[in-house]
């Protein structure tokens, strides 16, 4: 087994419920449904989600609790989120090999096992869309201020090595946006040159071409402030590898942030299926 696919996905508070999500993230909305449709297909016996909504100071943390359960208000937008409830298993064998792993590497990587820790709304909102019924065993991974880019990526090798390896069926998930200057409004756009800067990085993924979206990827973050440094960026590309096939599900802005519902499918995927795919455009 290995990883069956991996996703760049967004977590916009105003999609926390469907019924409330306005016309211009209804775009997000689509793609979030049909990427929860392949991952209903794969039948994945773990779900690995990195959220720019869990951070953490020091420590690459790993949630390895058995069971998630809680109510979700979220602290930055209690208006738009909150008493939501969740409820998943997870999976304390495969996290606590992923922690052993980032040791190994030389990496401050710690697992996480208290049923009291409550979700972000990076982990919550992305998951009630790709997991309705809430039957997949899913590890919540934080974005760590301490780590730079470079380390972040090797911390996605590493993470992306035991999932390789692993005798089960995963998925990884980054949660989270691409130019992220916010501002008030939640229909306004990216400025121009953020949009041309997120156009550049998005044809290099929907390329398949990770070495120049990771050598793009520092001053992308500086220049159009990606969400959490483009911490959740920087471990998605060390997961991956060459050879990845990419699909794209959905565009959309929120308060002036870039929003893409994109997947990747593995190099070892695609030399079974034959020749790359693409989906969508590019905006």
């Amino acid at each position: 087994m290995s990883i069956e696919l991996a996703a760049l996905v967004p977590h916009t508070p105003r999609m926390c419920f469907e019924e409330k999500t306005p016309d211009f993230q209804k775009e997000l909305v689509k793609g979030m449904k049909q990427l929860s449709a392949i991952i209903e297909n794969i039948q994945p016996d773990a779900v690995v989600i990195i959220s720019c909504h869990w951070t953490s100071s020091f420590d690459h943390l790993v949630d390895a609790t058995p069971e998630h359960q809680g109510i979700l208000t979220a602290l930055e937008c209690p208006n738009l989120i909150s008493d939501v409830p969740y409820d998943y298993p997870g999976d304390p064998e495969l996290a606590g090999e992923l922690a052993e792993a980032g040791v190994k590497g030389g990496l401050p990587v710690i697992p996480v096992n208290d049923p009291a820790y409550c979700w972000d709304y990076g982990t919550v909102v992305p998951l009630r869309y790709l997991i309705p019924k809430g039957d997949i065993p899913v590890i919540d991974l934080s974005v760590t201020l301490a780590a730079n880019l470079d380390e972040t990526y090797r911390w996605g090798q590493l993470a992306g090595k035991v999932l390789k390896e692993s005798g089960k069926k995963t998925v990884f998930i980054s949660s989270g946006a691409l130019s992220h200057h916010l501002v008030r409004g939640p229909e306004c756009m990216p400025t121009l040159a953020e949009q041309a800067l997120d156009s550049q990085f998005l044809a290099y993924l929907t390329d398949n071409d990770l070495q120049s979206a990771r050598s793009m990827l520092p001053q992308y973050a500086k220049n159009a402030g990606l969400e959490a440094g483009g911490r959740h960026i920087a471990m998605l590309l060390g997961v991956l590898e060459d050879g990845c096939r990419s699909a794209f599900y959905g565009y959309g802005q929120s308060s002036g942030s870039s929003n893409v519902v994109m997947t990747f499918e593995p190099a070892n995927k695609v030399a079974r299926s034959g020749k790359i795919v693409k989906q969508g455009a590019v905006r």
